[in-house]
């Protein structure tokens, strides 16, 4: 009798980590959700062309507003996250997504819509932080890879659904319309993040709250931080990745409708097509990195190759084949949004102790600087000479620097001896792994 009831109590202290699965799930349909009409932004693009009389740049400038106020609001989204509880942080962010598309939907022209985007940007800040720290905070290193790439596939599983729907949508309604759908996504992620997320029993090492060293000391040890080898990766190849990812998201409708000869529709279903295979490459990419033995960063190095060689294909004549052209764009889906999942890993993992919602913060606001700039530079370059091969060629040459300065930076890292910050914290991620499933596992 005392054994089943030691049986039975022992099972209760463990059953509440079988809601990291639930976790999961509502962290990724919230991600989705609040980058649903921004995602989608590219599969409007003939839409709002017409719409709204716009240019190739102009197309450009609206994913740029909606990333604009990131810069500084995903810092200040990572310090909230270090000493609140994720559950306010994410929930009311997505809030405000909602609440400024569905202004947006009002808007009376460019100018207006631009400034709705801008609001967008604020609230979003919190969500893919916030979400990415919820995830980690539930998930062994041992399953984090693969946790992570779930959820991080809800960014391009958005996008992917935005641009199935919403140029039916505006076609069927107008572009207000869909605004108005992207609000409600938002709205739905915020009240199911908000009611149901809630935080581990027991808190593993990256579920830790902020550091109560004084000021002078946090402003050190981030300096600390921005001078450690794995930030240096971190920020190179998350810029040249992540310019990459949009620039294949609002350019490829384009250049299949304008440089191929494709149809509208068709031209947004491969986009969804591309965008169904980041999602795939988010989740299988980020399991490879939890199975490898040559570390999560080696994953993003093969994701910079492979994105190489895709974009070498845009640049050719064959590029401007339908087919051939199409199979790129699926290509560098897999492979330029699936690098995702395995960086945000190790991003976590990298990060010192009591830092992982900072880290996180000023690794995705380095990303907003290309996230910003690269889509309206790209839209200006293909205005300026009526081809997209100089936008791919760029992209392509900014990946190149990166995977050869990070690369080499790779190199010396593992076959050298590794700074004191970074054993450090390979020693304390090293334990939590070890120590987090005798506690806590259940299954």
């Amino acid at each position: 009798m005392g054994q089943q009831t030691a049986g039975r109590a022992g099972s209760q202290t463990a059953d509440p980590w079988r809601y990291r699965w639930i976790v999961l799930g509502i962290a990724t349909f919230t991600q989705a959700a609040s980058g649903f009409f921004v995602g989608g932004i590219g599969a409007l693009g003939v839409h709002l062309h017409r719409a709204l009389d716009l240019s190739t740049a102009q197309l450009g400038l609206l994913v740029s507003a909606a990333q604009l106020a990131p810069l500084a609001g995903l810092l200040v989204a990572g310090e909230l996250l270090d000493r609140y509880s994720e559950r306010w942080v994410v929930g009311i962010g997505a809030g405000v997504v909602a609440l400024a598309l569905g202004a947006g939907s009002l808007a009376p022209g460019y100018t207006a819509l631009l400034v709705a985007l801008l609001v967008v940007g604020v609230g979003y800040s919190t969500v893919q932080p916030g979400g990415s720290k919820s995830v980690a905070s539930w998930f062994d290193a041992s399953q984090r890879g693969f946790a992570m790439g779930i959820r991080q596939a809800g960014l391009p599983l958005g996008a992917a659904l935005a641009s199935a729907v919403l140029p039916f949508v505006a076609e069927e309604f107008g572009w207000r319309a869909t605004l108005l759908t992207g609000g409600f996504a938002a709205l739905l992620g915020a009240g199911l993040f908000m009611g149901s997320y809630r935080r581990p029993p027991t808190l593993p090492t990256l579920q830790d709250k902020g550091s109560p060293d004084p000021l002078a000391a946090q402003l050190r040890a981030r300096l600390r931080m921005l001078r450690e080898p794995s930030t240096v990766k971190i920020m190179l190849s998350g810029i040249s990745l992540i310019s990459v990812q949009y620039g294949v998201g609002v350019l490829t409708v384009l250049h299949l409708h304008q440089a191929s000869a494709v149809g509208a529709g068709q031209a947004a279903l491969i986009l969804v097509a591309s965008q169904g295979a980041g999602v795939a490459g988010r989740i299988c990419l980020a399991a490879w990195s939890d199975r490898t033995s040559s570390g999560r960063y080696a994953i993003v190095l093969v994701c910079m190759v492979a994105v190489i060689a895709g974009l070498a294909v845009l640049v050719t004549p064959a590029g401007r084949a339908p087919v051939v052209a199409s199979c790129a764009f699926v290509w560098l889906g897999f492979f330029g949004f699936g690098w995702y999942g395995p960086w945000v890993a190790y991003v976590t993992e990298e990060a010192p102790p009591g830092k992982t919602g900072f880290a996180l913060g000023l690794a995705m606001s380095v990303n907003q600087i290309a996230i910003v700039t690269v889509p309206p530079v790209l839209g200006l370059l293909v205005d300026l000479t009526s081809s997209f091969t100089p936008a791919w060629a760029l992209l392509s040459l900014l990946t190149v620097i990166a995977l050869v300065v990070t690369a080499e930076t790779e190199r010396r890292t593992r076959g050298g001896t590794p700074s004191p910050a970074a054993s450090s914290t390979r020693t304390s991620r090293k334990r939590s792994s070890e120590s987090f499933w005798i506690t806590n596992r259940t299954e």
